[in-house]
């Protein structure tokens, strides 16, 4: 398996997902599953085959942040030194050159992207367009309904 890009801020809240999952999720569903089966009949009883399909996803969930983690790769935003080249973990400040919308995105790996906080994969078409690029610089990225073409204001690594 590659290894995957992880900023700091990325591996610790897996981490810590992958700890609420030992320690509070997987005791709840072995309890609820407990419970089940102290009801009698499991051939017909929903509660017992619902707890089974969590304990499935729950189980599932901890081998998926479990192998991920063990092939991390974690990158601190704040010690990078790329000589103002947009790189993993940049926080980038773009102006989209038709319309002059301002928008400021951090490049992150793939289980941290959000859109809505600011935060795109390293691995969406307007990451790969700005990566290696420097302030002053224009990326074009191949949108749906047409090449937009954004004008880099600004790359900061925190």
């Amino acid at each position: 398996m590659a290894t995957i890009p992880l900023t700091k801020r990325g591996a610790e809240l897996l981490k810590q997902e992958l700890h609420r999952l030992k320690t509070i999720e997987r005791p709840a569903v072995i309890n609820a599953i407990a419970e089940a089966r102290a009801q009698g009949d499991l051939s017909e009883n929903a509660e017992y085959d619902a707890a089974k399909d969590k304990q499935g996803f729950i189980e599932g969930r901890i081998l998926e942040i479990e192998g991920k983690l063990s092939v991390a790769q974690v990158i601190d935003p704040a010690a990078l030194d790329a000589g103002g080249r947009v790189v993993f973990g940049a926080t980038v400040d773009l102006e989209e050159e038709e319309s002059g919308d301002a928008v400021t995105y951090q490049i992150v790996g793939e289980d941290e992207a959000d859109l809505k906080a600011g935060r795109i994969s390293v691995g969406s078409p307007i990451a790969r367009a700005m990566i290696g690029k420097e302030a002053g610089d224009v990326a074009h990225v191949q949108a749906p309904g047409g090449v937009k073409s954004y004008e880099i204001i600004g790359v900061r690594y925190s």
